[in-house]
């Protein structure tokens, strides 16, 4: 079914663009949310007379779009890994590390634009990320993993063990209280 979206609907495209859908998503999700309209030559004629504001709504994404690339290029994500002492990570950089670390900087990627060549990142070293921005928009974002050693993870370790006695001497008073 034809039907010219109303909104702008993830993963499916933005106002005003034209789609071929199946009938049941359009008649049970688009029509009843009101994210599109059937293609009809009303439609076509409402739509052709808001053209100029579409295209201005288009055009404002694209100068967002560019503003975030030049920030997101300028920088640089550095993440400090667990790994062993030949640079291999216990785990692994992906793109859902990387956008944490944006959002935590204030940028709102979603971890499906995040392209990692090889998929993830094993090993120390410095990467590069390409991050889809808006249509033909890209921004290139450079990755500097760098290795914790494992006598940092032990001092993690102990430290939690210590804590733990000290809660389970906090919970035996209350237990006794309770009888």
């Amino acid at each position: 079914m034809k039907v010219i979206l109303n909104e702008d609907v993830k993963h499916l495209g933005e106002m005003g663009d034209v789609k071929n859908v199946a009938n049941g998503y359009a008649r049970n999700f688009l029509f009843p949310h009101m994210f599109a309209v059937p293609y009809t030559p009303e439609t076509v004629a409402y739509f052709e007379g808001r053209k100029a504001e579409i295209e201005a709504r288009k055009e404002a994404k694209r100068k967002d779009a560019a503003s975030t690339k030049d920030k997101l290029e300028s920088t640089i994500v550095e993440l400090t890994v667990p790994a062993a002492s030949n640079g291999k990570l216990y785990g692994a950089v992906t793109s859902q590390t990387v956008s944490d670390f944006l959002a935590s900087k204030g940028f709102e990627i979603e971890r499906k634009r995040i392209e990692i060549q090889g998929v993830t990142i094993k090993s120390v070293g410095n990467y590069t990320a390409s991050i889809h921005l808006y249509e033909s928009t890209n921004a290139e974002v450079k990755i500097s993993v760098k290795g914790q050693t494992t006598d940092n993870k032990a001092v993690e370790v102990t430290a939690k063990k210590e804590e733990a006695p000290a809660s389970e001497a906090a919970e035996a008073p209350a237990e006794e209280k309770a009888e």
